[in-house]
């Protein structure tokens, strides 16, 4: 991997050869809060209604976790630059319907129907970031106005008149309604903890002189996902099995941590958030950089759609609305990602977005309406925020990396 750019924070991905009590007392907090904030809720609904931690429950969280949890990983990309992406459930909601329009009313097959869905995502991506780029516009301004323009553009497609438009591609349908046998979901846990012990090593052989407290930190950090996929595979084996709908949620943050964490790309992703002006002067090309990140962001946008098409079996005017792009950007930030840019993981918001689902899901359980969940939600987000606010304080005071 590159070296750091001068002047500019490493990025998050890469973490401090400083010891972890010592990137505590910086502010280097990691996944703590929102592993914290994803037991607290497991705790308190499961003391509300035993229900909720039972494998058909688990299941049924898995798949509504698909939508939002997709979205947030693509919307975590720009908000690594600093950036901002509101239409993203706009974008989500027309390529959805582009999408069924191909496979259903001019019969399209649904692997071709699907990469020009995707295609159409992130081409309305690029488009967003030229704007942002090239006519100098906020990020703010141009996502919000392409949140109205492409709310009309998908309305216009489907038809005030039609109200919904089915979709029978055995494809699409089957995303979100396929279980993956138990050799796969076995496959998939080793995947999970060869990836883990491989950053493991790595990171071993960077901290040489690490105090035991701090090796034995390490390890409880590379154990975390694994630990977590055993967990996830155990209890869902006992309903219906892992969704193929996980595995692809699991298989695109994987995808992007990768990129993030261990690319040139990733080191330039983390250089344009910290100083861009520094990475200018470095070399790198942040106006491609941003450009390429809201292409991104946007066919994850329309990956997500697709997710709700496979649910609903259907598109109609309100996919992809609603609190959906604002929950997005809220996982995000729950999971650790700050919004000044430069800091944050992918694997924090799969996290952010599994703490959200969890909390509209046990509040379904017990009957809240829908004003619950957004005051719930808006108030976890606060927290979020405050935490990052209070760590990113304490990195100033100690002149820590990334402040």
């Amino acid at each position: 991997m590159e070296p750091a750019v001068s002047g500019v924070p490493d990025p998050s991905g890469e973490p401090s050869h400083d010891g972890f009590v010592s990137r505590l007392r910086q502010g280097e907090l990691g996944f703590i809060p929102v592993l914290v904030a994803l037991l607290v809720a497991f705790v308190v609904f499961h003391l509300a209604n035993p229900y909720f931690l039972t494998p058909r429950n688990m299941s049924n969280l898995a798949l509504q976790v698909g939508v939002l949890g997709v979205m947030s990983l693509g919307v975590s990309l720009v908000l690594f630059v600093g950036e901002i992406d509101l239409s993203a459930g706009s974008v989500s909601g027309v390529c959805a319907v582009v999408l069924v329009l191909m496979a259903s009313w001019y019969g399209i097959p649904g692997p071709v129907a699907i990469a020009a869905a995707i295609l159409c995502g992130a081409a309305i991506g690029w488009i967003h970031g030229k704007c942002i780029t090239v006519i100098g516009a906020p990020s703010f301004i141009v996502t919000l106005t392409g949140l109205l323009v492409w709310q009309g553009v998908q309305r216009m497609l489907v038809g005030n008149q039609i109200g919904q438009v089915l979709i029978d591609d055995p494809l699409v349908l089957s995303i979100a309604s396929t279980f993956m046998p138990f050799w796969l979901s076995l496959l998939l846990v080793a995947v999970i903890t060869a990836s883990a012990i491989v950053v493991c090593s790595r990171r071993w052989k960077q901290q040489p002189e690490a105090a035991p407290f701090d090796r034995l930190a390490l390890l409880g950090h590379a154990a975390l996902f694994p630990a977590m996929a055993i967990i996830a595979v155990a209890v869902l084996s006992n309903h219906m099995g892992v969704p193929v709908l996980l595995l692809v949620l699991v298989g695109l943050a994987l995808v992007l941590t990768f990129v993030t964490e261990h690319t040139p790309f990733g080191v330039h992703v983390y250089a344009v958030g910290g100083n861009a002006e520094a990475a200018r002067r470095a070399g790198i090309d942040v106006a491609r950089t941003r450009v390429i990140l809201f292409a991104v962001c946007s066919a994850f946008a329309a990956i997500s759609g697709i997710i709700a098409v496979s649910r609903q079996y259907a598109v109609d005017s309100n996919t992809g609305g609603g609190n959906l792009v604002l929950d997005a950007i809220a996982a995000a930030v729950i999971g650790g990602t700050s919004l000044f840019g430069g800091r944050g993981r992918i694997p924090g918001a799969l996290l952010g977005a599994i703490v959200i689902g969890s909390v509209a899901n046990g509040l379904d359980l017990l009957g809240q309406s829908a004003n619950v969940k957004s005051i719930i939600t808006g108030l976890i987000l606060l927290a979020a925020v405050s935490v990052d606010m209070v760590a990113r304080k304490r990195r100033i005071r100690t002149g820590a990396a990334g402040a």
